[in-house]
């Protein structure tokens, strides 16, 4: 009688544990989500949350990537506190998509359109195959729009894959198709725009560089050689790396962080920090906060991609932090 009690508490806990860890379970899964909301000016986003505490947040305008936060809740893309959500003007800060023109290197507006467009979530893409085992993710797509077609006469498909991984890692895939009928090429290059949210702009050294080319945009795009070690900052800055690294890192002492910036398909860097004068003049940067900003930007620019009807192009962009 006793033996039978006693297998019968058993069966009973070991049941219990079963619920208790389902339920566990369930509620972990839970946090693992992707949201489609309302943002400011109520423009559409969509919010990547991991089971840690991590989370992205993107704008379907633009497919503007506008916040990264870590499992602490620290946030680690800086946005002006005066970005304008009001489209077509573009959002100044987080992760502008820079395409099918990098500043003003072609007869476009500066950065092209591809910023200041409305993207729509793709429900049905093509396999990508740089999704992340147990990652979250969303799928946006841009074609372009008659009034596209008027300023930059080439048909396409851009389509971009957002990813948080579970261990906090923010990795964005592009993919860039020609879909021209009638045999048309086109050339384009591109950007990640990438604005690190930093202590202070004298904190921070960009690694990676050294003994590498570079086209000095405030010297009319001259190119000269790096012969530090590291980049610092202590006035305007604004130069294209060619070639650089698949790895580079900008180092915050202040705050014993650096940003681990991984990219494939994307072969240059352009490292950007307006400087306090500089600052002065963009009327969506709030007074001073040039200073909590640093742009490390993996890009394809020294030579444009040409894409032949067909053809498909492939970026990736992986951003991590560490201590």
């Amino acid at each position: 009688m006793m033996r039978l009690r006693l297998l019968h508490e058993t069966t009973l806990v070991f049941c219990a544990l079963i619920i208790f860890s389902q339920i566990v379970e369930s509620s972990t899964t839970d946090k693992k989500s992707v949201q489609i909301t309302k943002g400011i000016n109520g423009l559409d986003k969509v919010i990547l949350s991991q089971t840690l505490g991590s989370s992205v947040e993107v704008y379907l305008y633009g497919a503007h990537v506008t916040s990264w936060k870590n499992e602490k809740g620290e946030e680690l893309i800086f946005v002006s506190s005066k970005a304008t959500f009001s489209p077509p003007k573009p959002i100044r800060g987080g992760i502008p998509v820079i395409f099918p023109q990098f500043s003003n290197l072609g007869s476009l507006k500066s950065h092209g359109f591809a910023r200041n467009r409305l993207w729509t979530i793709d429900n049905n893409p093509p396999p990508f195959t740089s999704n992340v085992t147990n990652g979250v993710f969303v799928d946006l797509l841009l074609k372009p729009t008659e009034e596209d077609l008027k300023i930059w006469p080439h048909k396409f498909e851009f389509r971009l894959r957002v990813t948080l991984t579970p261990g906090g890692d923010l990795v964005s895939a592009s993919r860039i198709r020609n879909t021209d009928a009638v045999g048309k090429p086109f050339t384009f290059t591109f950007a990640h725009h990438t604005y690190f949210s930093v202590s202070d702009i004298s904190e921070v050294e960009v690694r990676g560089m050294a003994k590498l080319d570079y086209l000095d945009n405030l010297q009319n795009r001259t190119r000269y050689t790096e012969h530090g070690n590291a980049i610092t900052f202590n006035s305007e800055f604004d130069r294209i790396y060619l070639n650089t690294p698949k790895k580079v890192a900008a180092l915050d002492h202040k705050r014993m962080r650096t940003y681990v910036i991984r990219k494939d398909g994307l072969p240059d860097a352009v490292v950007w920090n307006p400087g306090e004068t500089k600052a002065k003049t963009i009327v969506d940067l709030g007074e001073g906060e040039y200073k909590y900003m640093v742009c490390v930007e993996a890009a394809a620019i020294g030579k444009p991609v040409t894409l032949q009807p067909g053809q498909e192009w492939k970026g990736r962009l992986q951003l991590s932090t560490r201590h």
